[in-house]
């Protein structure tokens, strides 16, 4: 029985990509600024969380703090009224600077956020210029050295 004989495709996928040289460099600088870009994002996010975290456990504090008087035995059965009142007042204020600050630390990723794409979108024109006047250096080059042959 004959058997055929298979055509051995690696070399000539070898030679194929030998043919289409690839400038890694460029996939590597990518990959750098990605890199960069995700730990300074991961900064503004951590900041941001430890904040938040802070603004939190201050709150609950204040919270347990002011329930004391609350849970305390009163003299008169007005003072349980007062005493409800009071900290119901102190939430209601301790509320609204508690929102303040996470307001505040919002705005701040905001801010630190936009700072950061608008710098790696002016970095990403660079590079792209940059880029294509080298494709273009080297296809001028390549036409000049064929038009000379």
């Amino acid at each position: 029985m004959a058997t055929a004989k298979t055509p051995d495709f690696s070399k000539y996928m070898t030679e194929m990509m030998a043919s289409f040289p690839m400038d890694m460099s460029a996939m590597n600088d990518a990959f750098k600024s990605q890199a960069t870009m995700a730990e300074k994002m991961s900064k503004v996010a951590l900041d941001a969380a430890e904040k938040s975290t802070e603004i939190s456990s201050k709150w609950t504090k204040d919270t347990i703090a002011k329930m004391g008087d609350v849970a305390s035995v009163k003299p008169e059965p007005a003072d349980y009224t007062k005493s409800v009142t009071d900290f119901a007042s102190a939430q209601a204020e301790m509320a609204a600077e508690s929102m303040a600050a996470f307001a505040e630390v919002a705005k701040k990723v905001q801010m630190e956020t936009v700072e950061l794409m608008m710098a790696a979108g002016k970095e990403a024109t660079e590079e792209a210029t940059a880029a294509v006047k080298k494709a273009t250096s080297e296809v001028t080059t390549a036409a000049k050295k064929a038009t000379a042959k």
